[in-house]
């Protein structure tokens, strides 16, 4: 039975080809987003694991760039530390030409007190961004640096820090007037031979300033240590982010090949659905000849 109200031929026709040029649409979305997965509606669980984690990695992102700054730090306190440890073998050298007994020890504490000055001035230049680790007011001092971001299985987030004591290694506690005080350096600050200075005396000073190259040498090591924890979270925190943004990937990117040759199929099934709602349009034109 032939209808001129109703064409069922044309109706079905109709809907292949919608269906085809939606699957064309998205396949066709796909292709220039290069994400098979654009929206939560191309699929809630992979978008909300692939948000979450994209969400991880910039929060690792910036915890990579605070190591930067982290290792700047102990780059800088490192220097003064090294520094002054150089500073200091010259004093404890002075001292040594001192026990001479010939030796002008006025001319000598002229070139100790130029040598204090310069630990000073190490102890001030070490600074970044306005954080002084070789200055602690208090002995008990800690100073931190970002080294991380983790989620742990709960889902509950947060960062991670390595600690270093910084007022435990500080060459000063405090600059006044351009002259520290306290701290490591403190007793070789206060350094100071005489025209009748003894033997006993200088070798007290040696006794001093031994002390202080041993607590400097532990400072400087400390930082060594955390330099290496620092540069070892920087290369893991760096394969970690590859890691997830691989991970990421496999959830949401398109294959390019699966959605070429989709796309190919696609296009050739719509241009036989147009041709089949064309000839199903056009049988009820036949209907016309039956009243001629």
């Amino acid at each position: 039975m032939s209808s001129i109200n109703f064409n069922s031929s044309a109706n079905s026709a109709l809907q292949t080809l919608r269906s085809i040029n939606n699957n064309l649409g998205k396949t066709q979305d796909r292709v220039s987003t290069g994400l098979k997965i654009g929206d939560a509606s191309d699929g809630a669980a992979y978008w909300s694991i692939a948000t979450t984690m994209k969400s991880d990695n910039k929060a690792l992102g910036a915890a990579t760039d605070a190591l930067g700054i982290g290792a700047a730090k102990v780059d800088t306190a490192y220097a003064a530390m090294d520094s002054a440890i150089d500073v200091v073998n010259e004093i404890k050298a002075k001292l040594t030409t001192a026990s001479e007994t010939s030796v002008d020890k006025d001319q000598v504490q002229l070139e100790i007190t130029k040598l204090q000055e310069q630990l000073t001035a190490i102890g001030q230049a070490a600074s970044f961004n306005g954080e002084n680790w070789a200055v602690q007011s208090s002995d008990t001092s800690k100073t931190t640096v970002v080294d991380g971001f983790i989620r742990d299985t709960g889902g509950a987030v947060k960062v991670t820090t390595a600690t270093f004591n910084s007022g435990s290694y500080a060459m000063f506690s405090t600059i006044a007037d351009g002259v520290g005080s306290g701290g490591v350096l403190a007793a070789v600050m206060t350094i100071a031979l005489t025209s009748v200075s003894t033997q006993g005396e200088i070798d007290t000073f040696l006794t001093t300033v031994e002390s202080a190259l041993s607590e400097l040498t532990k400072g400087a090591a400390a930082l060594g240590a955390l330099s290496t924890r620092i540069d070892l979270q920087d290369e893991y925190s760096n394969k970690l982010s590859d890691a997830m943004d691989a991970g990421i990937s496999r959830l949401v990117d398109a294959d390019m090949e699966e959605e070429s040759a989709r796309l190919a199929s696609l296009q050739t099934q719509q241009q036989l659905a147009v041709q089949s709602l064309s000839i199903a349009n056009s049988s009820s034109q036949s209907i016309l000849s039956l009243f001629r």
